[in-house]
């Protein structure tokens, strides 16, 4: 039985094709705000860092009201270390709307995300985007999305129910059309093709009920919230409900509150019908896959299977000679960082936190960089004070016991002139390139690439294509481990005393390097302080000031002239550290650091392990 007053759609594309500011205009164009109200742009995306990156970090529910329809629209993240998001979300949809720019054309996340709504079954209504963009070409990437689909699998059904709903648009000036030159100012063409062409929920409504958990949020005051879609029956607020596991475990719990999804909020209710999406308060210890169910006559779905990390780092409370520095408030002791992380571990199911077998850190592993870096920043701004080790791959065992280790399927756009020079270096980190495409002066280069090799190769990338590149990467699957991959070449300088850095010092180091500090900046022994231009670490001193005679110098001294320092972001940071550094966060600095501060310590350290090397290969 189709619920012809509800529609459930999932918004999916590539990063910065206009998901988010899509969503902005369809809550204007269904009255979500009053006239006076003042309402940002990207509304939904709320998130501190969603709103400075401008990427969908965390999937969304909003619900919207069209002629006496609800429309629940799922925006989801279009970056691949959050895919996890998406692949869960789209449980709840019926439909999907492809966004897709109207000058570049499906890109890598367009793939990723379609193909998984193509999985999923849903109908692909096809939404062409910034079609007032200088350089648009509609027509062209409406043939473009045809083929991809093709490639991906699409049924006919499918492909056909895509070609025939295509609408084009500008959500940054609010309009779509059914073509691009027929002149309509408004989102209206959208919502009336949603409303009479997308399919309602084919539901149940007088089965039992069969609930399915795909999201989870945290409370302090409740704990956790299971949200999901209902596929058969109604649940009503002082349920005794089933609860199966995805292991299949069962108990029983009760609903102590109901909320259904209004606009940008949510709304208490006392039941919710087959086909909505709703939020569920009461189940202690709810998860992703959890099926909400009738203790009489249990349903069982699918299990939901989240997709595992592939790479690991370590958090530890900070030993810098400069904790606790900045602010008398700042969180710097190990126990209050270990309760940071296990509450995130309550209210994050798409990361794995453990202790570490001497309980001297805790591991977390996520599906990136990106992914682990962002919780990083959150604690920062929270005030939390610690250091965090190089990214490690997580490794598997094959069938026969083989070592096997992530791959992924990189893509990087850039200007014909540099495509030799980008295959060049992927190819110094086992990269191997699998396609290239060329159109007018820009080439697109797929390379299949262990997880290992991307450290700290989009900096490569964008410095030999003059910043004119644009590196794009998906998890692929587990392969063969690839062995040694070229790690950094150059040396650093490392400083050998805690003080403040002086010009008068830099100057002469700036000439053998890059310096990461500048004047008046705190550093302290062991602390990075640049990188030199050859192979090989040196201790440098940043404090050396100029030696003062009783003789008048015969000219002027002439002001030392810094060129600015290198500033990481955490992403490079973490990118750009060997495994015997360190990256110290605080709220207010990112430094790279040594693991041991001590030279002496340091040389000690080589010469133990070059004798335990030794000792291996003889007995080998």
């Amino acid at each position: 039985m189709r619920q012809d007053s509800i529609r459930n759609i999932a918004i999916i594309a590539h990063v910065d094709h206009g998901k988010t500011t899509l969503c902005d205009k369809l809550l204007r164009a269904t009255d979500a705000f009053r006239d006076n109200q003042e309402v940002q742009d990207r509304i939904l995306d709320s998130n501190d860092q969603e709103r400075e990156r401008g990427i969908t970090i965390l999937a969304k529910n909003i619900s919207i009201e069209y002629k006496g329809i609800k429309i629940n629209v799922i925006d989801t993240p279009g970056h691949a270390d959050f895919g996890g998001e998406v692949e869960r979300v789209l449980r709840m949809a019926d439909g999907a709307l492809l966004l897709v720019d109207a000058f570049e054309g499906p890109m890598p996340q367009t793939r990723f995300v379609l193909q998984h709504a193509i999985e999923a079954s849903l109908a692909i209504m096809l939404v062409v985007n910034k079609i007032d963009r200088p350089g648009a070409r509609p027509e062209e990437v409406v043939n473009d999305v045809f083929d991809l689909m093709c490639d991906l699998g699409a049924t006919d059904e499918q492909l056909e129910f895509t070609m025939g709903h295509v609408v084009y648009a500008s959500a940054m000036n609010g309009y779509a059309r059914l073509d691009p030159s027929d002149g309509n100012m408004d989102m209206y063409p959208l919502l009336d093709m949603i409303v009479d062409e997308m399919p309602a929920p084919d539901v149940e409504p007088d089965a039992p009920l069969a609930m399915q958990v795909v999201n989870v949020d945290h409370s302090t005051f409740v704990g956790r919230i299971g949200v999901g879609r209902i596929y058969s029956g109604t649940i009503h607020t002082g349920d005794t409900i089933a609860v199966i596991k995805n292991n299949g475990d069962l108990s029983t719990s009760t609903v102590r509150q109901l909320y259904t999804f209004d606009y940008l909020g949510r709304k208490e209710c006392d039941q919710a019908v087959a086909g909505d999406i709703c939020a569920v308060v009461g189940v202690e210890g709810t998860d992703i896959g959890d099926v909400y169910t009738s203790p009489d006559d249990p349903q069982h779905l699918d299990p939901i299977i989240v997709d595992p990390p592939t790479l690991s780092v370590v958090f530890e409370a900070s030993t810098s000679p400069l904790v606790g520095r900045e602010d008398q408030k700042d969180i710097v002791g190990a126990r209050q960082l270990k309760e940071r992380l296990m509450q995130e571990k309550e209210s994050n199911i798409t990361m794995e936190i453990h202790e570490t077998e001497d309980h001297s850190g805790v591991v977390v592993s996520g599906r990136g960089v990106l992914h682990l870096t962002v919780l990083m920043e959150t604690m920062r701004r929270e005030g939390f004070e610690f250091q965090v080790g190089r990214p490690h791959v997580i490794y598997k065992r094959g069938d026969n016991g083989e070592k096997l280790e992530p791959y992924e399927e990189a893509v990087v756009e850039t200007p014909s002139e540099y495509a030799g020079k980008v295959i060049e270096l992927f190819g110094n980190v086992d990269g191997l390139m699998t396609n290239m495409e060329t159109y007018d002066d820009r080439a697109q280069v797929k390379f299949k690439i262990p997880t290992r090799g991307l450290m700290g190769l989009k900096t490569r990338v964008l410095n030999v294509s003059h910043g004119e590149a644009m590196m794009y990467h998906n998890f692929l699957e587990y392969g063969p481990y690839a062995g040694e991959i070229n790690a950094r070449k150059n040396g650093l300088m490392i400083s050998m005393s805690t003080d403040k850095a002086v010009a008068y010092a830099l100057g002469t180091l700036q000439e053998r390097g890059t310096l990461f500090v500048g004047p008046g900046d705190e550093c302290y022994e062991g602390m990075i302080v640049g990188e030199r231009q050859r192979e090989g670490d040196m201790v440098v001193n940043v404090a050396r000031t100029k030696n003062l005679g009783n003789q008048r110098s015969s000219t002027a001294d002439i002001a030392v002239q810094l060129t600015p320092p290198r500033t990481f972001t955490l992403e490079e940071a973490m990118e750009y550290i060997a495994d015997d550094e360190l990256v110290e966060i605080t709220p207010k600095h990112i430094r790279m650091r040594k693991r041991l501060l001590s030279a002496t310590d340091r040389k000690k350290d080589f010469v133990r392990r070059q004798s335990a090397a030794a000792a291996a290969a003889q007995q080998g």
